[in-house]
C-alpha cells in the first residue's frame, strides 16, 4: 500500500482525504531529522509544516517519494532544486490562509493607526489621554504592498473598502488589478505612508527593509510584516523608530524566530536588538499567527488534499 508520513499535525480533513484516496497514513510528530531520514525511503508522500527541513540529503534517501505537501505557503525549508531533480512534486497552499493573513494585517494596521495597544495599557493604569491618542484614518493614506501574490492581493481587496490608495510592487510584471496599481519600487518610496510585506523568504528578500530602504522612504511610515522575519533588519528598524522615520511597526514575524516557527527565544543567545524591540511602545507583536485561524486550519489542509488529488 502507498504510504504517507505526516511530520506535523494538521486538520483531519487531510488525513481522511488521503485515506479515501487509498493511502496509508502514518504520523510522527516527535522524531528528529536523523530518525526521519533513516526511514523516509518507505513513503510515497510527506506532509509537513516546518518542523523538519527537507534538504538534499533527506530527499536523496527518499527513493519512493512522489510528493511533498507543505501545509502552508512558504517553501524555504524544502530544497526545491533537489526535489525537482528527483521528480518529486512540491505542493504548497498559499490559497488556504490568504484571507487570514490579509485580515490580520489590517487588524494590526488599524491598531497602530489608532494607538490601541498604547491607549489600552494607559487606561488600565488609570491614565486618560485623549489628545495624545488621537488616531489616523486609514482612508487618508497610501498603502504600499510589497509582494503581490495570494496574500498581497487579498490585502488589497480588503483595503478597497477603506478608501485608501493602494500601490503594489512585485518582481513579476503585470500583476496589478482593480484593487492595486503596480508601480516601481521608487514610486513606493515616494508615495507610501504604509508598507506591508508579503514576500517569500529568499536571498533577495532577506533584510529587504534595511537602513537604505528606510532612508529612501520619502515620508515617515508605518511598517507591517506578516511575511517572514528575515525580511526586516531589526537594528535598522529600531534606528528608524528612534529617528521617527518609522512611525510604528506591526510584526507577526521576527528575525529571531527558529526555522520551525515554534519559538522565539534562544536562551543561549542574547539579542540586544530583540530586547529593545520588545520594549518599544510603537511596536505591535504577535507570534506568527497571521495565517493561523480556525478557518485557515481547515482550508490549508483541504487545499493540499485537492492538489494531491490532481496529481
Amino acid at each position: 500500500m502507498k504510504k504517507v508520513l505526516h511530520l506535523d499535525s494538521n486538520h483531519p480533513v487531510l488525513w481522511e482525504g488521503l485515506e479515501a484516496l487509498g493511502y496509508q497514513n502514518e504520523a510522527d510528530y516527535t522524531s528528529s531529522y536523523d530518525e526521519i531520514s533513516q526511514r523516509v525511503s518507505d513513503y510515497e508522500g510527506l506532509i509537513i509544516r516546518s518542523r523538519i527541513p527537507i534538504d538534499r540529503r533527506l530527499i536523496e534517501r527518499a527513493s519512493k517519494l512522489k510528493f511533498i505537501g507543505r501545509v502552508g505557503a512558504g517553501l524555504e525549508n524544502i530544497n526545491l532544486s533537489a526535489a525537482a531533480e528527483a521528480r518529486i512534486r512540491v505542493i504548497a497552499a498559499p490559497e488556504g490562509n490568504r484571507n487570514a493573513v490579509a485580515e490580520h494585517a489590517i487588524g494590526m494596521l488599524l491598531n497602530l493607526l489608532n494607538r490601541l495597544r498604547i491607549a489600552d495599557d494607559e487606561v488600565r493604569q488609570g491614565i486618560w489621554k485623549r489628545e495624545a491618542n488621537r488616531g489616523v484614518e486609514l482612508g487618508s493614506l497610501t498603502v504600499g504592498i510589497i509582494g503581490y501574490g495570494h496574500m498581497g492581493k487579498q490585502l488589497a481587496k480588503r483595503l478597497s473598502g477603506f478608501g485608501c490608495a493602494v500601490l503594489c510592487y512585485d518582481i513579476l510584471p503585470d500583476l496589478g488589478d482593480e484593487f492595486a496599481t503596480q508601480v516601481p519600487l521608487e514610486t513606493l518610496y515616494n508615495q507610501a505612508d504604509v508598507i506591508s510585506l508579503h514576500t517569500p523568504q529568499t536571498a533577495q528578500t532577506t533584510h529587504l527593509v534595511n537602513a537604505e530602504f528606510i532612508a529612501k522612504m520619502h515620508k515617515p511610515f508605518w511598517l507591517i510584516n506578516t511575511a517572514r522575519g528575515s525580511a526586516v533588519d531589526t537594528k535598522a528598524l529600531l534606528d528608524g523608530l528612534a529617528s521617527g522615520k518609522v512611525k510604528g511597526a506591526a510584526l507577526d514575524v521576527l528575525e529571531y524566530e527558529n526555522k520551525a516557527f515554534t519559538s522565539l527565544f534562544d536562551h543561549t543567545t542574547r539579542h540586544e536588538a530583540l530586547e529593545e524591540l520588545l520594549k518599544h511602545p510603537n511596536v505591535l507583536l504577535s507570534p506568527h499567527i497571521a495565517g493561523w485561524t480556525h478557518q485557515s486550519h481547515y482550508l490549508l489542509a483541504k487545499t493540499v488534499l485537492e492538489k494531491i488529488k490532481s496529481l
